[in-house]
């Protein structure tokens, strides 16, 4: 038994080494750790492989040594319960086939604004970059970043398709005191969309600093 485990631990092993989507993957991975986001291997990302299926970091891999070995299927058609932020992933696969990358990520100056601000969301305005995350016309001169709290599974997919039903989603959404989940329909579109998110977060804080300052 231990014997044909094994054999298939090492098929799947094999199998994502060859696999391009989970070499693009990490090679993304290992460049958002160099940027800091993800302390002490925190942090999870997904690439879907079919309309049920995606490949998973594993949890706690130093995200800067990351490889396709190190990545786990997960088929949300199997009755395994997943954690949270499985089921977020998950979620936001079966919320539009067009979400093929999703990112999480617990950057200090995402979670920090994510404390700052005590709203349940926050619109940015001004910035030239919103037009690289913004789904809609309003969206690009006022676009809304939802933060949500922190609470179990159930009540956090809830408050997600409360929001989904409420308007779409600038490709993003903030966990209060956890971090930033993005998503794209590539690889290099969630890239896009974390880069961007975390430089405007950047801007707001130090423009909340900046006015705080002169006031």
């Amino acid at each position: 038994m231990c014997r044909r485990l094994n054999i298939k631990m090492n098929q799947s092993i094999q199998t994502n080494q060859l696999n391009p989507y989970a070499i693009q993957l990490c090679t993304l991975g290992r460049w958002i750790a160099q940027r800091q986001w993800l302390p002490f291997g925190s942090g999870l990302f997904s690439i879907r492989t079919s309309e049920h299926s995606a490949l998973f970091t594993a949890p706690d891999k130093d995200k800067t040594e990351l490889s396709p070995a190190d990545l786990i299927p997960h088929d949300w058609t199997s009755q395994n319960q997943p954690d949270t932020a499985t089921a977020i992933h998950q979620f936001l696969y079966q919320q539009n086939p067009q979400h093929k990358v999703i990112l999480q990520t617990h950057g200090v100056q995402a979670t920090v604004f994510s404390r700052l601000i005590k709203a349940d969301q926050h619109l940015f305005v001004g910035y030239e970059l919103q037009n690289l995350v913004a789904v809609s016309v309003e969206q690009r001169s006022c676009c809304p970043l939802a933060i949500l709290d922190p609470q179990n599974t159930e009540l956090t997919l809830q408050e997600l398709h409360q929001r989904f039903a409420r308007e779409a989603l600038p490709h993003a959404f903030l966990i209060r005191g956890h971090g930033l989940t993005v998503w794209g329909d590539s690889i290099d579109s969630a890239k896009r969309h974390l880069d961007t998110w975390h430089f405007l977060i950047a801007c707001e804080l130090d423009r909340i600093k900046a006015s705080c300052h002169f006031n």
